[in-house]
């Protein structure tokens, strides 16, 4: 079965969201243990630029492996 562009940009966007959640945890828990102390504000803006990052990924390998579908 085929995925539409704005499903497939649905998906991606759930993925990011959660992803973004779990980054910003991860990064508040960690980031001490390297001696980086950010506040919750600067985490949020480093787990901002890398879910814009993540979402074109993700929309960008989900298309090429529709394309890829298509053409097999």
């Amino acid at each position: 079965m085929s995925q539409s562009r704005t499903m497939s940009l649905v998906e991606s966007l759930a993925n990011v969201i959660v992803g973004y959640g779990v980054a910003v945890v991860t990064q508040i828990l960690i980031f001490p243990q390297f001696g980086w102390n950010p506040t919750l504000a600067q985490n949020m803006r480093i787990g901002a630029v890398f879910t814009a990052v993540s979402l074109a990924r993700s929309f960008t390998v989900r298309r090429l492996f529709e394309r890829i579908g298509r053409t097999n």
